[in-house]
């Protein structure tokens, strides 16, 4: 009941936002107002935009004059794109005035303000590694609605969509709020996102910035700007593959052969003939059914996307509110009785406003439900088990022979129908039939739910001392999820007796019942707390300046299930000092507190320094046609944190009961103590030691250039000491501090922005180059190759593969047959013996890498890397008159992926597994020199499928992620249906794709298929 208690609460806040919005921009009395707006040298300036209160607009004409009505004693904004914007009073406005734009410094204009979580800064002034993203006028041509996506290909120095670096996970910091989950968001809420990658740049977020920092702000109402926008989105996703099992007779055919291969008696095999043929002619599906569980599913589903934004406000307050809804269909929905997909709404609310004169706040509140309804029966899993010819999952009633047989026909008096067929199922199965259970079982639908708020309070303290304000900052986040479900009874139906093609016999199991009162489990909760304040001074005198920042930390955050809170509490400090606006020196630091560890050793400092030299201003650059801009930066420094510890009171000794033992004749009895875990009371935080040297350019007024050379070590990592502690101390080894891993490379990011008439030209590309290494380890290996230390770290390590054993690798008899030893084994010819059981010709053959003559765990080798240490992305955006067309491209190199994880054994079918459409490469003796797949096997082969170079492959790609092609409508035409901006935009998402093994990494099994996306959809602002 709170939870609805809280919506109904956020409900009326953001109607009471609303309404209080309206009330403080309804005017009565309304004054024209006419203007001329020259720049500096007193020049007319044409294209200035004027923005007056309840949404009035105006711009200037070629001569700079503007005329606007406006109401009495309110205020106006004045902008121009590279100018600083302005507020006017309408008394300062009375008469005929003239008014002055002064020219924006480079990169200190609004659209080069960086909002970095905590602080704000002008890009030219940050010295740390930062790159970021504006989405104004960007998701116009780009309409991607998920965060991630957006992410992806665009930033660089981030792989994927969260990892910086290739360091791991970063952190998200969205609205000033440490770790939310940037999954809640839709795009169009998103203002700007940057990317935090050093030491010096993270180092006020302390503990939790140890991966690098990943920032969103959404959106705020803008002061005079009234807007409505609505964004519709209509589309289809289809499959880009599917599993290709095989038919019932090529799998009973190829069964054979496995038994075969074993030695099984042909006259026992498990099919015969008469089987294989009837099944594969089709002309009895009944008796010999075929069925594959993807034909239920649907060759296409359908998405939809609603979101509607309402901003505005005046110079006391301004507001924000978006609500959005998303639906995505189900791939299986055979159910009649729900509507499987998924159905997501949600509300944000942002405000702010006007104390008084030094007092500022904003409040910000969201409200998120989630649904996923399904079946209680997931096919797409299920039919990674299910074999074709078990049984007919529906029997057609127009099949039974209810005349003949009276028991069959009263059988089928009390059945229910589906759509013309019974449930079918076979006797070993029951009611346990997945197309049953979907079909009639009921549903289950799993329920999130998300309440977040936040309030700001900014203090304007110059009446204390010039440059010296304050902020505090709070924030509750509470995040569930439960599963509602139907859980009906239902019968299902094994054919027991056919005949002439009629059914005969049936036997059922179960009843039919449906479930009347809906149940409902929960899956636990997150909930969170923080806060934080600092105090902020600046200080010019002179040349100099400086830019000071003190703050203080805390988060709290509670899951379900969890004995220990998780607490997160620092203090940090900033202070930047400038020369002349083109020399820079930060220091960053932060004390990192931590409940991880023990007494003493829970407090830890992270000093950072950066130097930025902003070369472009010195007189022999200063005015440089091709050089605009260009700044040099380095910074360095050590970040303390206990993210990578897994666990809290890992630094006690730990004791629990062990086994009983006796004494005295068993008269008298007492247990054991077993120690878990030993004591070490110096156990410290872990350390990332940075170094970042790069620079930042911008030349001929059209080209962005960025690009940093890194070496981050992650140091100090808790583990354990193998090479220290004898192996018999077991558990009774303590945690230390040891491990490093160490990450170097390169980013490189470039825009290119051009227009030729009415041509438009934008370029983007970005590379990522990192390079991993687990630099120090703990080891006690026999053998140097089977070292982890000085490898990368996503390291495959397996067995070299030789190929395929064949007729002349074994001992042969007289007679050309192959000789068994006394356990039954084929005997080897002078090969090292496989240590995983008996094999023979077909089987894969491992490389001996020790010597011992024989093959077991210590022949494995490093293979190669599961991380590509090149990502990259190239977008281009074609701006001809009102069409655009924008393209993203994004790949990797140099990983490799592994067939025997993540696919649930298609590629590796192993015993009574099912068969797909990779056997069919299966080694034979006449295919010895072709074949891709070793031997097939009646039972489990423990030799074959484990991991070598002969599962591995290039993974490898480049894509077309995204690509839209939009029309804006003309002024006029909007003017005529009463619209500010009216667009019409169609995108399609995984469009194509170049890579060596396409067919591998498109393919989902067991779980929904990776999909292309085509929408159709539209963009209105009022």
């Amino acid at each position: 009941m709170k939870i609805f208690k809280i919506y109904r609460l956020y409900a009326l806040l953001c109607f009471t936002m609303l309404c209080f919005c309206v009330m403080a921009t309804a005017q009565s009395k309304v004054t024209e107002i006419s203007a001329t707006v020259v720049d500096e040298q007193g020049n007319p300036l044409s294209g200035v935009k004027i923005y007056g209160p309840s949404g009035s607009r105006a711009s200037t004409n070629v001569n700079g004059v503007f005329n606007i009505s406006l109401p009495n004693d309110e205020t106006v904004i004045i902008e121009k794109k590279g100018y600083e914007s302005q507020f006017f009073s309408l008394s300062t406005l009375a008469g005929n005035i003239t008014i002055s734009l002064v020219k924006s410094n480079f990169l200190a204009s609004e659209d080069d303000e960086i909002k970095m979580g905590i602080l704000t800064r002008d890009r030219r002034d940050i010295v740390g590694s930062a790159s970021s993203v504006n989405t104004k006028d960007r998701l116009t041509y780009d309409n991607t609605q998920f965060v991630r996506d957006y992410i992806t290909g665009l930033i660089p120095g981030v792989r994927g969509s969260s990892s910086i670096r290739g360091i791991g996970n970063a952190l998200f910091v969205i609205d000033g709020v440490f770790g939310r989950d940037p999954n809640v968001l839709n795009m169009e809420e998103v203002e700007q996102i940057t990317v935090l990658k050093d030491a010096n740049a993270v180092a006020l977020y302390g503990s939790q910035g140890q991966n690098g920092v990943i920032i969103i702000n959404t959106k705020r109402g803008k002061i005079n700007k009234k807007e409505v926008n609505v964004n519709v989105r209509s589309g289809i996703r289809t499959p880009l593959a599917l599993p290709n099992y095989l038919d019932g007779a090529t799998y009973m055919e190829l069964f054979n052969e496995a038994q075969l291969n074993d030695g099984t008696d042909p006259s026992l095999l498990r099919f015969s003939s008469d089987q294989i043929q009837n099944t594969r002619s089709g002309l009895d599906p009944i008796s010999f059914p075929d069925t594959d569980l993807l034909d239920f599913m649907q060759p296409f589903i359908s998405t939809h996307n609603v979101i509607a934004e309402f901003s505005g406000g005046n110079d006391k307050s301004q507001y924000y509110v978006n609500t959005g809804w998303l639906y995505n269909e189900d791939w299986i929905n055979i159910n009649e009785d729900i509507n499987a997909g998924t159905n997501r709404f949600n509300v944000r609310g942002n405000i702010d406003f006007k104390v008084n004169d030094w007092i500022t706040s904003s409040i910000d509140a969201v409200v998120i439900i989630s649904t996923d309804k399904s079946a209680r029966s997931n096919l797409l899993s299920a039919n990674t088990t299910f074999l074709p010819f078990e049984y007919s999952p529906l029997i057609p009633v127009s099949a039974l022979d209810i005349e003949n047989n009276p028991d069959l026909a009263t059988l089928f008096a009390g059945a229910t129908v589906f759509d013309g067929n019974l449930l079918g199922t076979a006797q070993q199965v029951g009611v346990n039939a997945p197309v049953a259970r979907a079909i009639a079982g009921g549903y289950q639908d799993q329920v999130f739910r998300i309440t977040q708020f936040n309030n700001a309070i900014n203090f304007d303290l110059s009446g204390i001392t010039k440059g010296l304000s304050a902020k505090t900052y709070i924030s509750f986040d509470f995040a569930e999820s439960y599963t509602t479900s139907i859980q009906n009874q239902y019968r299902t139906y094994a054919i027991t007796g056919i005949q002439d093609g009629k059914i005969t016999g049936l036997q059922d199991f179960g009843q039919d019942r449906r479930d009347l009162r809906e149940s409902n489990s929960s899956n636990g909760f997150v909930s969170r707390i923080g806060t934080y304040a600092l105090v902020n001074y600046q200080k010019s005198f002179g040349n100099h300046s400086i830019n000071t920042t003190a703050l203080g930390y805390y988060n709290s955050e509670r899951r379900a299930g969890s004995i220990q809170t998780d607490r997160d509490t620092h203090l940090g400090f900033q202070m930047t000092y400038d020369f002349k606006k083109k020399l820079f020196v930060d220091f960053s630091s932060a004390y990192a507190h931590s409940i991880k560890l023990p007494e003493g050793n829970r407090g830890g400092f992270s000093p950072t320094v950066g130097l930025g030299y902003i070369i472009s201003e010195e007189p022999f650059l200063k005015d440089n046609d091709f050089i605009n801009y260009l700044k040099l930066k380095a910074s360095g420094g050590v970040i303390k944190t206990d993210r990578g510890i897994d666990g809290y009171y890992l630094y006690q000794e730990n004791y629990n009961d062990g086994a009983s033992f006796t004494w005295a004749d068993g008269l008298f009895s007492n247990r054991r103590q077993n120690i878990t875990q030993s004591e070490n009371l110096d156990l410290g935080f872990e350390e990332r030691i940075d170094l970042n040297i790069g620079f930042e350019s911008y030349l001929m007024n059209s080209l962005w250039l960025e690009a940093n050379y890194f070496r981050t070590e992650l140091d100090k990592q808790v583990g354990f000491l193998f090479d220290i502690y004898p192996s018999y101390f077991n558990t009774f080894r303590p945690r230390n501090n040891f491990s490093a891993n160490l990450y170097t490379g390169f980013e490189l990011g470039l825009n290119f922005n051009k227009t030729f008439n009415d041509l438009s030209i934008g370029i983007g590309a970005n590379v990522l180059y990192s390079q991993t290494e687990a630099s120090k380890r703990s080891e006690i290996n026999e053998f140097a190759y089977q070292n982890r230390q000085g490898l990368e770290l996503s390291t495959i390590f397996g067995y070299e593969d030789l190929g395929f054993y064949s007729q002349s690798d074994f001992v042969v008899d007289g007679n050309g047959d192959l000789v068994r030893d006394f356990e039954g084994n084929f005997i080897l010819n002078n090969l090292p013996i496989p240590n995983f059981g008996g094999v023979q010709p077909g089987d894969l053959k491992y490389a001996d890498q020790n010597g011992d003559n024989v093959i077991d765990q210590d022949d494995q080798i490093a293979l190669g890397q599961g991380s590509s240490p090149w990502t990259y992305g190239i977008n281009l955006n074609l701006k001809y008159k009102r069409f655009n067309l924008f393209v993203l491209g994004t790949g990797q190199t140099g990983a490799l992926g592994n067939k025997l994880t993540g696919f649930s054994n298609y590629f590796s079918p192993n015993g009574n597994d099912k068969y797909s459409e990779v056997v069919l490469g299966r080694w034979t003796p006449q295919t010895a020199s072709s074949a891709t797949f070793p031997r097939l096997s009646a039972g489990e082969n423990q030799n074959n499928f484990r991991t070598s170079t002969f599962w591995l492959y290039d993974n490898s790609f480049f894509e077309i992620s995204r690509a839209q092609l939009t029309y804006e409508f003309t002024d006029a035409l909007c003017d005529k249906i009463g619209v500010k901006d009216f667009s019409l935009n169609l995108q399609g998402t995984n469009l194509f794709e170049v890579a060596k093994n396409k067919d591998i990494r498109q393919l989902n099994v067991g779980t929904n298929p990776q999909a292309r996306t085509y929408t159709l959809g539209i963009r209105a602002s009022f």
